[in-house]
């Protein structure tokens, strides 16, 4: 069973608009699935231990929306 927090981040405006523009677009997708999927490609480019395979399970079950 996958437990999930609630994080609250400031970001640009200019961001958050390219963000809403997207999710307009893109029904499929939401605010949460969003960051899910951004920060676990951040972690799997720039930082995860060897041998986790954490945020590549993350980042492909949320690409693929399979944690749904």
């Amino acid at each position: 069973m996958q437990l999930n927090v609630s994080v609250l981040a400031e970001i640009p405006e200019d961001l958050h608009n390219a963000l809403r523009s997207f999710l307009e677009t893109h029904p499929t997708w939401d605010q949460d699935r969003m960051y899910a999927a951004a920060l676990s490609l951040f972690l799997l480019q720039n930082g995860q231990k060897e041998g986790d395979r954490t945020p590549s399970r993350i980042y492909l079950d949320t690409l693929f929306d399979y944690a749904r």
